[in-house]
């Protein structure tokens, strides 16, 4: 089975990754969480703007309102996704004794968010209209 496979099934299996090392001191487990919780209202904001940008702005162009739209939602569902598995990542090194995992997924997010935002500044500037 492959490594991303286990790796999705272990999100639904917290209790496999218990058996993994040691005991941590419950205060990484617990800011580790508040990490994972922060990802997810992240993520619900981006899903939130998606769906301001499609419901409050009727007259911007359907093209340029439904691409906006769909990249802040799409990342919404990006961050909430890799917020679960970088969750699981990071706990399992903790357990491990290990360096936590390194990612490249917020400079990913933020590029994608300025996009969106240098595409929001050009609208307001410009018109809804083009």
């Amino acid at each position: 089975m492959s490594t991303f496979v286990q790796s999705i099934r272990l999100w639904f299996a917290p209790e496999r990754v218990r058996q993994e090392g040691d005991t941590p001191d419950y205060r990484f487990s617990l800011a580790n969480e508040r990490t994972f919780l922060a990802w997810l209202r992240t993520a619900l904001a981006l899903i939130g703007g998606g769906f301001a940008v499609d419901q409050f702005l009727p007259d911007l162009r359907w093209g340029v309102r439904v691409g906006l739209a769909l990249a802040l939602l799409g990342a919404g569902v990006l961050c909430s996704l890799r917020a679960v598995n970088h969750w699981m990542r990071c706990e399992r090194a903790i357990r491990r004794g290990e360096d936590l995992p390194a990612s490249r997924f917020p400079a990913l997010l933020g590029a994608v968010v300025a996009v969106v935002a240098v595409a929001m500044v050009v609208v307001v500037v410009f018109g809804w209209e083009g």
